[in-house]
């Protein structure tokens, strides 16, 4: 993954080599036909390139997955664009009710080769229609594995990952990650990647104080968060590095089913661990994964694991008054401080 292509660019590039690899991959949702190119011009160049496997459809997302699910029981794959993350809300009966029970409700495995991407989240001002984060409503679901854009995973690995799988998937791309350069070692300053880790795909990074860097140095906070809270989750680490505390962060490319074991020999006995979501708490992906840590920690850790997620309420449509709701990266800094400072 180079640093000098930007992420959206890079799951464009993923989407092109797909479909040039594999003749049986098929892509379908409103817009994805060029001149367009999708919404955020994911998918610009496809429709010249491929012009009999690229399919711009009606706005109806139940449709547009009733299609791919046909496509995929007959063994081809198909990738199918939501426009924004509240319209995927559309295909739930799809994703949740047809899609995860392919696999299995013929008396034997089937393989199911779709992905379902999901432009989501904040960031943007685009208020509350089109900046939320939904993961919650499909975690869990058998069969049905979620994915996350992050800056420390190739979008093209993990499109190609999802697309292999045989089980469906969703993709969600935080769409505030489509114009962010891949973070990277060398392009981050005091900021240590080592990974990936698991079946999860984790990506650890360690964030210290001094001109010594991190290498070596003992985390006091640990934080595990997805791609689309890792930019805030870092500021967060720098603020509370500059005070002498070291944090290491784990971000996954797979938030469901998720793998814990690879990464809980990291945490240290009396740390502090703290789960970030961008989702309003609790019974989110950060609620999960804080359950699955204090199974596996518990005894070992300074308190139990700290739930830091946005607010329960509808996102405004003023990038001003996001910061009232969703969870930023000031305010993870201070709760994390004053977590360590209480016993």
């Amino acid at each position: 993954m180079t640093p000098r292509a930007r992420l959206g660019r890079l799951l464009n590039s993923g989407l092109h080599r797909a479909m040039a690899e594999d003749d049986s991959v098929y892509v379908l949702g409103g817009d994805v036909a060029d001149p367009r190119g999708g919404a955020f011009r994911i998918t610009a160049g496809l429709s010249k390139a491929y012009p009999s496997r690229v399919f711009g459809t009606a706005a109806s997302e139940a449709a547009v997955v009733g299609v791919a699910n046909g496509l995929a029981l007959t063994g081809e794959k198909a990738i199918v664009e939501i426009t924004s993350d509240g319209f995927v809300a559309q295909a739930f009966d799809q994703i949740l009710n047809m899609s995860s029970r392919l696999v299995s409700m013929y008396g034997r495995t089937l393989p199911i080769h779709l992905v379902v991407r999901c432009p989501m989240g904040s960031g943007r001002g685009d208020g509350g229609a089109h900046g939320r984060s939904l993961q919650r409503h499909f975690l869990g679901v058998p069969d049905l594995h979620l994915f996350e854009l992050s800056p420390v995973h190739d979008p093209g690995e993990q499109l190609a990952a999802a697309i292999g799988l045989g089980r469906p998937s969703v993709l969600f791309e935080p769409r505030s990650l489509y114009g962010r350069y891949p973070l990277a070692s060398r392009a981050e300053p005091g900021v240590e990647v080592t990974g990936p880790f698991g079946e999860s795909r984790w990506m650890r990074l360690v964030v210290a104080a001094g001109a010594g860097g991190p290498s070596g140095a003992a985390a006091e906070v640990t934080v595990f968060c997805a791609g689309g809270t890792l930019d805030r989750s870092v500021r967060a680490a720098r603020a509370l590095a500059a005070t002498g505390v070291t944090v290491q962060l784990f971000v996954p490319s797979r938030l469901f089913p998720f793998d814990l074991e690879p990464v809980t020999g990291f945490v240290g006995p009396g740390g502090l661990v703290s789960v970030v979501d961008d989702g309003p708490g609790p019974a989110g992906w950060a609620s999960a994964v804080a359950a699955g840590l204090a199974t596996r920690l518990w005894g070992t850790l300074r308190k139990a694991p700290v739930l830091l997620s946005s607010a329960p309420s509808v996102v405004p449509a003023a990038q001003e008054l996001e910061s009232r709701v969703v969870i930023s990266s000031a305010e993870i800094a201070r709760r994390l401080a004053r977590e360590l400072r209480t016993p």
